[in-house]
């Protein structure tokens, strides 16, 4: 297999997208087999700490712990724990949004966390975006606000929790990438696991409650299938391609997410919903081009640089 350059933003090898695309097809099967335990009456918080306590044991298993704990060893403790509550957040408020919103409103309020993520990495990365980028974010903001349509009776209590889902997903995100260089990637999908089991265990004799048959039992443990192997599928297409080359494969989760809404809970999106999210859509995208002409640049101007220093030495 020919070997990958990170710094090669047109590399895309179709093992690359196959990974993407099959993990973001796992976390829509998440959340949708979330979405089902909910509304059978089981509490929010038991549906997330079974998800984590799958993926929990599946990660462990996956990544043979027992044979290398170096790999899974934690460089900052405290740092992994918020890293894994702000993922546990992003969990639960997502389950709890599913009660009173479609799949496909939730995803598409999800959609506008890479912009959020643009905005925070300034602040917190040192990564400032410019005056297109930050036009594309205010752009996909009006996206959302098209969703949930405020002062006209539609914004409820499911949009403040899908919100809240996204900006705890956009800090996670900000800490992975924080936290990247330092810490081993077997580490860092264990104890996004690990810190929200052990942190939950004190609510389980409160909201852990017995699923009504064999099918429910079945369900309750597909969450943390669909985690720990769509968080592993992101790995590995991340270890054949950059990130900016596989960000606009997520976004055809939309598709897979109107397709279980139809099939599972006969729900399709209105067009106030389809019209937010192609405008989330096409701000996200922008950014995307505009990063990758950003780096495009950066690059020619170190390589006319380096031509220019040969020159004189």
């Amino acid at each position: 297999m020919k070997a990958f350059s990170k710094d090669d933003d047109t590399s895309t090898p179709p093992a690359a997208i196959a990974y993407i695309l099959g993990g973001y097809f796992l976390f829509a099967f998440l959340d949708t087999s979330g979405k089902y335990l909910v509304l059978s009456g089981l509490d929010p918080l038991f549906v997330a700490w079974m998800r984590f306590a799958v993926h929990l044991v599946i990660v462990v298993l996956l990544f043979r712990a027992w044979r290398h704990p170096g790999r899974l060893r934690a460089q900052n403790l405290p740092a992994q724990i918020l890293r894994g509550i702000f993922l546990f957040g992003s969990t639960i408020f997502n389950f709890m949004a599913l009660r009173y919103l479609q799949l496909a409103e939730t995803t598409s309020i999800y959609f506008f966390g890479p912009m959020v993520i643009t905005a925070l990495a300034g602040p917190l990365l040192g990564e400032w975006a410019g005056w297109r980028r930050w036009m594309a974010i205010v752009v996909g903001f009006a996206g959302v606000l098209v969703i949930t349509r405020p002062g006209v009776g539609v914004f409820g209590i499911g949009h403040v929790l899908a919100l809240g889902s996204m900006l705890s997903n956009s800090f996670y995100v900000i800490m992975t990438r924080r936290m990247g260089a330092r810490e081993t990637a077997e580490s860092l999908i264990l104890y996004s696991a690990l810190a929200p089991v052990v942190l939950l265990l004190p609510t389980l004799p409160a909201t852990a409650s017995m699923p009504p048959d064999a099918w429910h039992w079945l369900v309750l443990f597909l969450p943390g299938v669909f985690g720990a192997f769509g968080h592993w599928f992101l790995i590995k297409a991340y270890q054949r391609a950059t990130a900016t080359a596989l960000a606009p494969y997520p976004y055809l989760q939309m598709l897979w997410m109107i397709g279980l809404g139809w099939l599972i809970f006969s729900q399709l999106p209105d067009g106030w919903t389809l019209a937010g999210a192609a405008i989330i859509i096409a701000s996200g995208l922008y950014i995307v081009h505009r990063e990758h002409r950003l780096r495009v640049k950066m690059r020619a101007g170190l390589d006319s640089g380096a031509q220019e220093l040969a020159k004189k030495l």
